[in-house]
């Protein structure tokens, strides 16, 4: 593994617990999929309801978590509530989750190649070593 060169990539223990707050808050499936709708752009209740087919009390429970965990701003017009991101970092990882559950990102690791005939005998070769053995 190679280390990076790029300045600020080692977070300290306070970003990483942050980091692990959020992590936590979208372990629910309702609160990420409205974090994945949210992360598209500003958008209602009466929006949200209709494009993940959540009932009003429940999403209104799970938009105040997002809210007390500070991961969604709201901004009044008229009589709608609007959501969005409180905080702009949060939207390439964001970008990134939701693409992964949806498939539309490709796998980026080397498919494995089939298993030919010869393979198992060149692995029973392999010597591993025994734990405990000291050769």
């Amino acid at each position: 593994m190679t280390r990076s060169t790029v300045p600020g990539l080692q977070p300290g223990p306070e970003m990483a617990e942050e980091a692990a707050a959020f992590l936590r808050t979208l372990a629910s499936p309702a609160r990420l999929l409205l974090m994945c709708r949210i992360a598209r752009g500003e958008v209602s209740v009466g929006e949200l309801q209709a494009e993940l087919g959540m009932r009003q009390p429940g999403l209104s429970q799970q938009l105040a978590e997002l809210r007390a965990a500070g991961l969604v701003a709201t901004r009044r017009q008229s009589r709608s509530i609007l959501y969005s991101l409180a905080d702009p970092r949060a939207e390439p990882l964001l970008e990134t989750l939701c693409a992964v559950m949806s498939g539309d990102v490709p796998a980026s690791r080397p498919q494995a190649r089939p298993v030919r005939k010869g393979d198992a005998a060149r692995f029973a070769r392999v010597s591993l070593p025994v734990k405990g053995d000291r050769s």
